[in-house]
C-alpha cells in the first residue's frame, strides 16, 4: 500500500510540474499583452506593470520566480481583479463549482446506475427501449441547449424555479440537472451492458438456483461486480462535471470558477488561468486515486501493490 501511495504521489507531482510549465509558457508565449488595451498603454507604464506582477526579465527568469512563489502557496495576483490575490478567487468559486458539480455528480451517478439496472432487468421490454431512446437523446442534446430549455420551461413558462443566480437552493436545480444530463445517460447505457454480462455469468445462474429472488441476486451479487466499470468512469465523471460546469455556469449566470476560466483566457489572465488548471488537475489526479482505492474494496482480486 505504501508502495502504490509513494509511486502515485511521485507522479502527480510529475503531472502538476508538466501541466503549470505547459500552461504558463502557452499562455505567456502567446500574442499581445496581459495589459494590452484600446488605447497603448505607454513603454514605461507597461515596464512598471511587468515589474509589479513579477513579470519583467527572461521568460526562464519569471517561470522560475512563479514556480518559487507556488512552492509557498502563494498563486499571485490577477491581472483583472487587481484587488484579489489569484488564492481569494479560488476559495470563493471553488465551493460554488463543488456543491453544482457534487450535486450533479450524485444525481448522475444515482438516476444513471438504477435506470441501467432497470433496462439490463427488463431487457427488449419497452421500459429498456424508452430508457436507451432517453439516454441516446440526452447525449445527442448539448447542455448549451439543454440549459434554455429548462429555463424556458420551469423558470419563464411555469415559473417553478429561478431562472438563473445563486441565491437558494431551489437555484441549484436546474443546472444540476442541464450539467448532469448527459451523463446519467453515459452511466446508464454502460450499465446496462455491464449488467447484461454478469447476469449471464455463472455465479448468478447458481445464486437462482438457491432459490434467491431475482431483486436479491442483483443486491448480493451482480450490482458489485456490474458497477465495476461504472466506479473506473467516477473519477473522468467527477473532474468532466467540474470543468463542463463552466458553460452551465455561465448560461445560468451562476459565480463559481467556470468565470473565472474563462475571463482568465480571454484577458490573458496568466496567474488566474494558472491557479485555475492547477486546481483542476489536482482534483483530477485526486479522483482518479480515489477510484484505484476504491477497486479494492469491490473487487479483491485488484491489489494495490500489483
Amino acid at each position: 500500500m505504501f508502495a502504490f501511495i509513494l509511486r502515485r504521489f511521485l507522479g502527480f507531482i510529475v503531472v502538476l510540474w508538466c501541466v503549470i510549465t505547459l500552461t504558463f509558457f502557452l499562455a505567456r508565449l502567446a500574442p499581445g499583452s496581459p495589459f494590452s488595451r484600446e488605447r497603448k498603454v505607454p513603454a514605461f507604464v507597461e515596464k512598471q506593470l511587468l515589474e509589479h506582477y513579477k513579470l519583467s526579465g527572461t521568460l526562464w527568469e519569471q517561470y522560475t520566480a512563479y514556480l518559487g512563489d507556488l512552492l509557498h502557496g502563494d498563486l499571485r495576483v490577477s491581472f483583472k481583479y487587481r484587488d484579489r490575490s489569484v488564492n481569494e478567487l479560488i476559495g470563493d468559486g471553488l465551493p460554488v463549482s463543488a456543491v453544482l458539480g457534487l450535486s450533479a455528480f450524485i444525481l448522475a451517478t444515482t438516476l444513471g446506475v438504477w435506470l441501467g439496472s432497470l433496462a439490463a432487468l427488463r431487457q427488449h421490454t419497452l421500459i429498456d427501449t424508452g430508457s436507451m431512446l432517453g439516454a441516446m437523446a440526452l447525449i445527442s442534446v448539448p447542455t448549451f441547449v439543454t440549459g434554455p430549455v429548462l429555463v424556458l420551461v420551469f423558470g419563464l413558462w411555469l415559473r417553478w424555479l429561478p431562472v438563473g443566480g445563486w441565491s437558494s437552493s431551489k437555484s441549484l436545480i436546474l443546472p444540476a440537472i442541464t450539467l448532469a444530463g448527459p451523463y446519467i445517460a453515459y452511466i446508464a447505457r454502460l450499465m446496462r451492458s455491464s449488467m447484461l454480462e454478469v447476469l449471464s455469468q455463472d455465479f448468478i445462474r447458481t445464486a437462482r438456483a438457491k432459490g434467491l429472488t431475482d431483486s436479491a441476486v442483483v443486491a448480493r451479487h451482480a450490482l458489485k461486480v456490474a458497477i465495476l466499470p461504472i466506479v473506473s468512469f467516477l473519477g473522468p465523471l467527477a473532474a468532466n462535471l467540474l470543468t463542463g460546469s463552466i458553460v452551465v455556469e455561465t448560461i445560468f449566470n451562476i459565480p463559481g470558477m467556470g468565470g473565472y476560466f474563462v475571463n482568465a483566457i480571454l484577458n490573458r489572465d496568466v496567474f488566474l488561468l494558472c491557479g485555475v488548471v492547477i486546481v483542476y488537475c489536482v482534483i483530477l489526479v485526486g479522483l482518479n486515486f480515489v477510484v484505484d482505492v476504491a477497486y479494492t474494496a469491490l473487487d479483491r482480486r485488484i491489489k494495490l501493490y500489483e
